[in-house]
């Protein structure tokens, strides 16, 4: 028996997005899910628009298309973004760097901008961005997309304070790595430099390996359900042990301990 609560779900053709929209259905939420195409697919339990996070004009139509359905909205699942192959800070020109930020963290001030008047009016609703553990680690050779996701935790965290007095509560889901098919197209480096070739090289083995231990995106979408259920919700969530692990490193590890530990890791010399 549904819910009656309606569901927003950026980036849902795939992966974490695709697992979470599914997840909600199963919860009884009425689900609309997004992609750049809007492609619909047999089976899928919940709409697909289309959607562009780096377009003002698309996600107010895509906004206004859930609102004209429906006449509410009570989560908002900010997932959409892309993966950055690993790549020393200074091979991404400005441009490139724009262009990353106008997806990975843009696209989420867009989306809440769109939805919170909505929200305010009817007197609630539930924000969740998701975020990664390298929102709050470092995360080297992949300074830019480290950058993204540490933006969204701030911005999260200043958002929940400003929205609460409508009843409207904002979090930061915080996965590890994930299984999907994030990592088969990812950005390249526009300016690579032949300095960084060899170690380039070798963070892109080692985060090939760790990705055959990764979770699967079942682990985000389980999170996702329950900050969007929490009568108490938490600022931050992470999701799956491994992501549990590291917040508590980050947060109980001496600076240098934690610093040896992830050099050691991605085999940095």
């Amino acid at each position: 028996m549904k819910n009656h609560k309606i569901a927003l779900v950026s980036g849902a053709s795939s992966g974490i997005g695709a697992a979470t929209a599914r997840r909600l259905v199963q919860a009884g939420y009425t689900v609309y899910g997004t992609s750049r195409r809007g492609d619909q697919a047999a089976g899928l339990g919940y709409a697909m628009l289309a959607l562009d996070v780096t377009s003002d004009a698309s996600v107010a139509a895509a906004v206004a298309a859930v609102m004209q359905a429906e006449g509410r909205i009570d989560l908002l699942v900010n997932n959409a973004g892309f993966g950055v192959a690993p790549a020393g800070a200074e091979e991404s020109s400005i441009a490139q760097a724009q262009a990353i930020f106008d997806t990975n963290f843009f696209g989420v001030v867009r989306m809440t901008l769109a939805v919170l008047p909505h929200m305010r009016a009817q007197g609630g609703g539930r924000i969740l961005n998701i975020g990664s553990v390298v929102g709050f680690l470092p995360m080297p050779y992949g300074a830019l997309y480290s950058a993204t996701k540490h933006a969204i935790e701030g911005y999260t965290e200043s958002l929940d304070h400003e929205v609460r007095g409508w009843d409207i509560r904002a979090s930061v889901i915080e996965p590890a790595y994930t299984k999907t098919t994030f990592e088969a197209n990812l950005l390249a480096p526009d300016t690579p430099l032949s300095t960084y070739q060899q170690v380039r090289a070798a963070v892109v083995r080692r985060l090939q390996e760790l990705m055959a231990g990764a979770d699967d995106p079942g682990v985000v979408a389980d999170t996702v359900l329950a900050a969007a259920q929490a009568s108490q919700p938490k600022l931050r969530y992470t999701a799956g042990p491994l992501a549990a692990r590291l917040r508590l490193m980050r947060r109980f590890l001496p600076a240098a301990l934690l610093d040896a530990g992830l050099r050691k890791d991605l085999r940095l010399a």
